[in-house]
């Protein structure tokens, strides 16, 4: 993904709204929580330009595997690798189509193959092409028969694909769960802040507890650690790590990691300032 000016639109925007927060919710219950709103709209259409990028690669593997079958037909009947790719490149292939255009306009003008093939790989950015494109060119190298090679390519394909789904369906009852607890966690924060500490000081349990500060239990130190801050950072950093793990686990990646952990920090964050007025 590459920085676009329309992203300046929605940053313009979303400092737009801080600032009307900053003018109007300064002191108000509802500061931190138009605060985020206003944060994740400046944002937002970097996060749908994200979202959309990853279905596109999806599709992308997807068609990349019909191509792949394609070409082995032609192969198959006796044509070149380059002959075969410039006969099936008139047809459609969604969101790979543009790539194949290329590669056929490349061949004719006589780039090799090899080099062709690793443009394709570069331009698409997509690991599972990259991947079977070197295979497929150190096969020609080697002298190989590049039918059987195809064939393997294809199936490889299949299986990573295969074993993705299988992969994300296993675990899927593990993230349901993961967000599950992970709000739990927060209701539980919540109770803790609300109504088990503020019972607690009334019953004089804990003389230093006053609101939602506590002394630091040094002897002969006025000290006060505030327990919101404390709480807010704490389910913030277990958003955090909780959304890398259910990414990790989900679509093997980090970066699928950081959208969960995007989820859940915000939301987090939202209903924590939602419901206390504040952090």
């Amino acid at each position: 993904m590459k920085f676009k000016k329309i992203y300046l639109i929605g940053i313009a925007i979303g400092l737009v709204l801080i600032a009307l927060d900053i003018l109007y919710f300064l002191k108000t219950r509802w500061f931190f929580s138009f605060l985020i709103v206003a944060i994740n709209i400046g944002w937002l259409q970097i996060w749908l330009d994200f979202f959309k990028e990853i279905r596109r690669q999806k599709e992308i593997e997807s068609r990349f595997l019909q191509f792949v079958r394609s070409l082995v037909g032609t192969v198959k009947s006796g044509v070149s690798i380059p002959s075969s790719i410039i006969q099936i490149s008139d047809e459609d292939y969604g969101e790979l189509t543009p790539y194949v255009r290329k590669l056929r306009n490349q061949i004719e003008w006589g780039i090799t193959i090899q080099d062709a093939l690793i443009n394709l790989g570069n331009d698409t950015s997509n690991p599972i092409i990259k991947r079977a494109i070197s295979i497929v060119i150190e096969a020609e190298k080697s002298g190989g028969d590049m039918e059987d090679v195809l064939d393997s390519v294809t199936k490889s394909i299949v299986d990573i694909k295969k074993m993705k789904e299988e992969r994300k369906a296993s675990v899927f009852s593990q993230i349901v769960q993961g967000y599950i607890v992970f709000f739990i966690f927060i209701v539980i924060m919540l109770v803790l802040q609300l109504y088990l500490f503020p019972q607690i000081k009334e019953v004089g349990l804990i003389g230093g507890l006053a609101g939602t500060e506590f002394a630091t239990g040094v002897i002969g130190s006025s000290e006060s650690v505030n327990l919101d801050y404390i709480f807010f950072g704490l389910i913030l950093v277990q958003g955090f790590f909780a959304g890398i793990m259910i990414g990790k686990f989900s679509e093997g990646t980090i970066k699928q990691g950081l959208l969960h952990s995007l989820i859940l920090m915000t939301s987090a964050a939202l209903i924590i300032t939602t419901v206390k007025g504040g952090i």
